[in-house]
């Protein structure tokens, strides 16, 4: 699909679809639970569903209505039938395999798009470690044989997918395990994430006192083992990298307000509005929303390590500060469904930006932008919305090619940017 955007006003409000981090961790821990937890404000990305479409292979049964779900957890595991299909979501392929070990049988999984390319060393360490099959390649990833409780080990610069996929796993084995990670440890936000989704489910697992790490770990946590999830019900909180674009958006044109952002979200990309606040964007609280003034904006330094989903949308971002912007710790975001630092500077260039790049580091000097010729989305959601929000931002015609991966995560994303009086359409490729 081709969208084409045509410049003129915007001006309304936008709610936040829901966190689709914290989607992935309460649907899991549902099909994990023994009895019914329905699961509120869910939006249905292709990433969520391929995560609902696990727990079903689980033995959960799931019930779909518009915005909620109803998922009956068994407490235990069916016979897998067939291979677990990630689709293209991360989150889904990293919480599953160590879940998925404890069944004790050949478990297969599939994506699409560079999934089965992302690299997964720390799994495939760990199994080997522990006599444990895992064999990995483009068409795919088996595993057979349980995890056991005990001490593990991770690199603090690798996902944080990694470590949450184990803290879903360990309470459910026999025994207590404890998992070190060596510094520097990023994206340390998204643990949190998962701790507080386990404690919503009724599992414990803690971070030890900084005084009692032992020498060379950056954090370490104590999960406790012969534990269960708990059926409850759980409502999903609005997600701040979706929030984002919009956020942005209204900080550059004024006139929108973004609403269902909680203010005490543990989720590290809510440090878009201290991002913003930095760049000297005028904002303000009132009515459940965030209300956004236009004002001229200067450029930053900004520290992705524990945001790293900001990423296209603060390169646009840095684009139009007057000065020079520079975002460091980006290294992961050559990882994700694309090289989004190259996808990014490829684009932002076809609108006459100035952005460069090192392997970790991203700079972009503001400037006047030109209209682009036709884009690409370079089969990534977030690519994808962040373009979008530089055309409209600087009322510039643009082609967008590749515009269904919004899909992805937010499928209403071009109907929430009419809402707000854009002229947005949709052609064939």
């Amino acid at each position: 699909m081709i969208a084409v955007l045509q410049p003129g006003p915007l001006t309304g409000r936008v709610t936040a679809p829901p966190s689709k981090s914290m989607a992935h961790r309460a649907v899991l821990a549902a099909g994990l639970a023994r009895g019914m937890s329905r699961i509120r404000n869910l939006e249905y990305s292709q990433d969520v569903q391929a995560t609902l479409n696990a727990v079903r292979q689980l033995g959960a049964k799931v019930q779909v209505r518009e915005h909620w779900a109803d998922i009956e957890g068994r407490g235990g595991f069916a016979t897998l039938r067939g291979p677990i299909d990630c689709g293209e979501s991360g989150s889904t392929l990293r919480f599953l395999i160590p879940v998925c070990s404890l069944t004790g049988q050949q478990v297969r999984f599939c994506g699409r798009g560079r999934l089965m390319q992302r690299p997964q060393g720390p799994y495939a360490e760990i199994f080997a470690g522990q006599g444990r099959m895992f064999c990995q390649n483009e068409g795919g990833i088996l595993i057979k044989g349980s995890l056991r409780p005990g001490e593990y080990r991770l690199a603090g610069d690798v996902s944080s997918q990694f470590i949450s996929g184990l803290l879903f796993a360990l309470p459910l084995m026999l025994g207590d395990s404890a998992i070190t990670i060596t510094p520097p440890f990023e994206s340390r936000s998204y643990v949190d994430l998962t701790l507080a989704a386990l404690a919503d489910f009724g599992v414990t697992a803690r971070f030890v006192p900084q005084e009692e790490l032992p020498e060379g770990a950056a954090a370490r946590l104590e999960v406790p083992g012969n534990q269960r999830y708990h059926n409850r019900e759980y409502t999903v909180e609005g997600d701040y990298s979706q929030g984002a674009f919009f956020a942005v958006l209204g900080s550059l044109l004024g006139g929108i307000a973004v609403e269902g952002l909680n203010p005490a979200s543990r989720q590290g990309d809510a440090a878009i509005l201290e991002i913003l606040r930095r760049c000297g964007a005028k904002f303000v609280r009132a009515d459940g929303a965030v209300h956004f003034a236009q004002n001229p904006l200067t450029a930053t330094e900004i520290d992705l390590a524990d945001c790293p989903d900001l990423g296209p949308v603060l390169m646009v971002l840095g684009a139009f500060c007057q000065g020079q912007t520079v975002i460091r710790n980006a290294g992961r975001l050559r990882l994700k469904e694309s090289d989004r630092i190259a996808a990014m500077e490829e684009e932002l260039r076809r609108f006459g930006a100035h952005i460069q790049s090192t392997a970790d580091t991203v700079t972009i000097t503001g400037g006047p932008l030109v209209t682009p010729g036709e884009l690409r989305g370079h089969n990534d959601h977030r690519v994808v919305m962040a373009l979008t929000v530089a055309a409209l931002a600087a009322g510039l015609p643009a082609r967008i090619r590749g515009a269904e991966a919004v899909a992805k995560s937010w499928p209403a994303f071009f109907d929430v940017v009419r809402g707000l009086g854009g002229r947005v359409t949709e052609e064939a490729e």
